[in-house]
């Protein structure tokens, strides 16, 4: 076979690998997605008409119409965090200092944790979507282009997001350790547009919610689904996308290819 095939072919042993590790102990990717499901179900019906007022909005609906991609990305953030603990504990376990002496394609171990994740994060994605229509979120005249292109932003920010948790895997001794330090990955949608308008917040902490990965993810989201203004936002969440996938890419590759202490 050619080294594309054998390539290949390890690759999908272990993305396999992974999605059994995965079915087997499901109560870690049960745990990260219930954190989105609650603040979805708590902004709603607890903060909903509040929140809703406050924006000038009729009532509730509004707001879920609002809240819910800031959601949808924050589900990706909390998801990835699963790459971290199972690459930390395939580090500290011993598995991928065995891997590295095994005649098989090097980049297939950390590729099979980034794709099991990716499509993890998007199966996490889909069921609180499903909730968010379960309780009245409508995309307002989405076509399907647009369908399309946020589903592809979706896809684009889990992998750049996956690449960073299993570069804190790598970097990280233990699961516990790792947990930990991917946990800016579910903070950082709480200090951004996810939950109110950047306007509203006072002027001191905006760069803060401004300069970071998740608001023009959000609002490009917001934009593709509900018909809002994207304008930069777009590019700027293309651009967060690309660099932390090159950034996470090359982090993680580097602590693969250092020797074991």
């Amino acid at each position: 076979m050619s080294s594309l095939t054998l390539a290949v072919r390890d690759c999908s042993t272990m993305l396999r690998r992974n999605l059994l590790h995965a079915r087997r102990y499901p109560s870690l990717t049960l745990n990260l997605l219930l954190t989105p499901v609650m603040l979805l179900l708590l902004f709603v019906y607890i903060f909903g008409d509040v929140m809703s007022a406050g924006m000038g909005g009729a009532d509730r609906s509004d707001y879920i119409a609002y809240v819910v991609p800031g959601i949808l990305l924050m589900t990706i953030g909390s998801t990835v965090i699963g790459a971290a603990v199972s690459v930390a504990t395939d580090m500290s376990e011993g598995i991928i200092a065995r891997f590295r002496t095994m005649a098989i394609h090097r980049g297939s171990v950390l590729i099979g944790h980034v794709v099991g994740s990716v499509l993890q994060s998007v199966a996490s994605v889909v069921l609180v979507g499903a909730v968010a229509v379960a309780i009245g979120f409508r995309s307002k005249d989405a076509t399907a282009l647009e369908w399309l292109a946020a589903f592809g932003l979706l896809a684009l920010f889990a992998l750049a997001l996956t690449w960073i948790a299993v570069g804190m895997g790598m970097a990280s001794p233990n699961a516990e350790a790792a947990s930990n330090s991917a946990m800016p990955l579910i903070l950082l949608p709480l200090i951004s547009s996810a939950f109110t308008p950047i306007e509203a917040m006072p002027g001191w902490f905006r760069p803060i919610a401004e300069y970071q990965p998740f608001t023009p993810a959000i609002e490009t989201l917001r934009g593709l689904l509900l018909g809002t203004e994207i304008g930069n936002n777009g590019w700027l969440a293309l651009a967060w996308c690309l660099g932390l996938a090159v950034l996470g890419y090359r982090w993680s590759a580097s602590k693969f290819r250092q020797d074991p202490k």
